[in-house]
């Protein structure tokens, strides 16, 4: 696999000190990091942790204090790329709500091509699939505030795809949405990344989200304290909890048995596999 993104000694700090100001706690302290073209990447960690400050740096929203971000060659802290790092890492936020521009949905889908200056038959074109990719192109005559927050949130996120990123990176998206909004989101980003192998980056506090991706990073205190697989991340059940961080119910429950004297596998993430180990089991 290619690298899309590379991270070299980054370091962050919010502000800058002025003479008799306090010293100020890095934000994030030699971060190093590679990503992978297609990978579906999670980043955990708890509130302050640095995740959703390294999101940003993706982006080039946030210029690194010390060392380097490369986007697909591209240097973040060079103004004159900004355009296309911005076109090729595609940022999702919190609030749809924030990222909704106007009253028609295929009018906010089209808002960003068309300030491109997108030739006029191109951004029909790149609309349809965005919304198809999302799904939700039956809806493009609609008022986006008519949607559900998970329906805005897709527009958001079709809204993104309208200009090609080869990168999404979501910042805690599904956190302002209900269960049933935060599956359609999830839904859809796997579908993403499966079906037309973009690479996705994904900021969030849900174990169960993060259980899905092809691999985890845990922040602490502006570092990476953890980085493998779902499985393996999450069979660390006490490191986790000395994070601040829960892990997925499957896995609680598992691991809670197994305290009590049981001997059940430590890597179960999903009830479909609990249920299995608990009935395969001689209790």
């Amino acid at each position: 696999m290619d690298e899309i993104i590379k991270v070299e000694n980054l370091s962050f700090t919010y502000g800058s000190d002025e003479e008799g100001d306090e010293p100020k706690i890095p934000a994030l302290k030699n971060v190093n990091l590679s990503i992978e073209k297609g990978e579906f990447l999670a980043i955990l960690g708890h509130n302050g942790s640095g995740k959703s400050t390294l999101a940003k740096l993706f982006n080039a929203i946030l210029t690194p204090t010390a060392g380097n971000v490369w986007v697909k060659d591209m240097n973040t802290k060079d103004e004159e790329r900004l355009y296309d790092i911005r076109r090729t890492a595609g940022m999702v936020f919190q609030n749809p709500d924030n990222q909704i521009v106007a009253t028609i949905v295929e009018e906010d889908v089209a808002f960003a091509p068309e300030n491109l200056g997108v030739p006029t038959e191109e951004i029909r074109e790149l609309v349809n699939n965005s919304l198809r990719a999302v799904g939700m192109f039956d809806y493009i005559k609609h008022a986006p505030h008519m949607l559900s927050g998970g329906q805005k949130q897709r527009i958001a996120i079709a809204g993104v795809l309208a200009m090609s990123p080869e990168v999404l990176v979501l910042d805690e998206p599904t956190a302002m949405l209900d269960p049933s909004g935060r599956r359609e989101i999830m839904r859809t980003i796997k579908q993403l990344n499966s079906d037309q192998k973009m690479t996705v980056i994904l900021v969030t506090h849900y174990m169960d989200e993060a259980a899905k991706a092809d691999r985890v990073i845990v922040m602490n205190k502006g570092e990476i304290a953890l980085e493998g697989k779902p499985r393996e991340i999450f069979s660390q059940v006490e490191k986790l909890k000395s994070l601040g961080l829960d892990v997925p119910q499957s896995t609680e429950l598992l691991h809670e048995l197994n305290r009590a004297g049981q001997a059940f596998r430590g890597d179960i993430l999903e009830v479909d596999e609990c249920v299995n180990e608990i009935c395969n089991s001689t209790l």
